[in-house]
């Protein structure tokens, strides 16, 4: 099979859809592995390390998408990409289509086959694809309010971890899946005070014993009136909620905000499946933040990239294998294969394969089993 790797053009994205060690067991795989040319500079893979592992290097975007049977990136494809887009080509990458309607008819119009990372399950129902950008988004989140609670970034002026006689940070965390669970780790880890809220009484029973052996993790059950109430003491909110395939659903309102100290600071995680903070908007890492009743809000939707050689090597741990299956068994033998791997079928041949976005946007739903068939 033929794997096209086209540059990553979202603003401040620097990571790509594999690194040279990918490319390199595609090509003992007798695959051939066409690379868009500076599409691991960001990362700091060089062209001749792609061109030592196999590789073919294209000067443009336009050769990359052409040529390719299958496309591997990071992020959807953006407009200027989407000109690329045909019936006989299949993508793979990060779609989040629940959050994006637009999107979704335009790869629904283009008779392409996509796949999304963040649907694919294994066999125990987790999500192998998203986690390791889920924990990079995790840590870093801790780390972007430690920094925009700085009184120069518009924040309050808080130390995550106090000093001896003075509070530390109080952050609220929306979520115990795993970017809950790395942001609780970073900011404990930094002495903060956490409270983090989930639906599920069996996570919160876990995460409490694994992370809770110093005294400053509160667990909370997530319902209006806790969230309400973590929220008024809360310097950070880290919004880090999941409903796999779906849109996030809005945990904090308008109306909440007034009850959020001014200067404290949000950032929603979530914001690619259309962020569980009414105000959340995505933004972009050259303008990240904004302003809405006297709470800065981060709204970034692709914060691994700002660390993209940490995030490339993480993403192709998790996704080569998967790759590598289409390319060596095609896709139909492939997702037969592999049930897991189906359930990252989106979109085929003009038809929505994935229920919770056919339902988001009350459209007819086509089954997975019905086009493997």
């Amino acid at each position: 099979m033929i794997i096209g790797i086209p540059k990553e053009i979202r603003d401040n994205e620097y990571r790509v859809g594999l690194p040279p060690n990918g490319v390199r067991e595609l090509v003992r795989h007798r695959h051939h592995v066409v690379v868009q040319a500076g599409a691991g500079a960001g990362s700091a893979f060089s062209d001749d390390e792609y061109v030592r592992a196999g590789a073919t290097i294209a000067h443009t975007a336009e050769e990359v998408w052409n040529r390719a049977e299958m496309v591997v990136k990071v992020k959807d494809p953006m407009a200027e990409e989407q000109q690329y887009l045909r019936e006989d080509l299949i993508l793979f990458a990060y779609l989040h289509l629940a959050a994006d309607e637009t999107l979704t008819h335009t790869l629904l119009d283009s008779g392409i086959t996509a796949l999304a990372y963040e649907t694919v399950e294994d066999v125990h129902g987790h999500l192998p694809l998203l986690q390791p950008m889920s924990e990079v988004a995790g840590r870093m989140a801790t780390q972007i309010c430690a920094h925009y609670m700085e009184k120069p970034e518009g924040g309050r002026g808080i130390l995550m971890g106090g000093i001896p006689g003075v509070k530390p940070a109080h952050v609220v965390i929306l979520g115990g899946g795993t970017v809950g669970t790395h942001a609780a780790m970073v900011a404990l880890g930094m002495g903060a005070r956490v409270t983090l809220l989930d639906i599920n009484m069996e996570r919160l029973r876990y995460l409490d014993e694994v992370l809770g052996d110093r005294g400053r993790l509160t667990t909370l059950a997530s319902n209006e009136t806790n969230i309400a109430d973590a929220i008024t003491t809360a310097d950070a909110v880290i919004g880090a909620v999941l409903i796999t395939g779906s849109r996030a659903p809005r945990l904090i309102t308008r109306d909440m905000l007034s009850l959020m100290l001014k200067g404290s600071v949000i950032v929603d995680v979530a914001v690619d499946q259309g962020g569980c903070v009414e105000t959340t908007r995505p933004t972009t890492h050259s303008d990240p933040t904004y302003f809405v009743e006297g709470v800065l809000h981060y709204g970034v939707a692709n914060m691994p990239g700002a660390v993209p050689r940490t995030s490339s090597f993480g993403l192709a741990n998790a996704t080569l294998r998967y790759i590598m299956k289409i390319a060596d068994q095609g896709l139909y033998d492939a997702l037969r294969s592999d049930p897991g791997l189906a359930k990252g079928l989106n979109v085929y041949r003009g038809k929505i394969t994935y229920p919770s976005v056919a339902a988001t946007f009350n459209m007819p739903l086509t089954e997975p089993e019905a086009v493997i068939a």
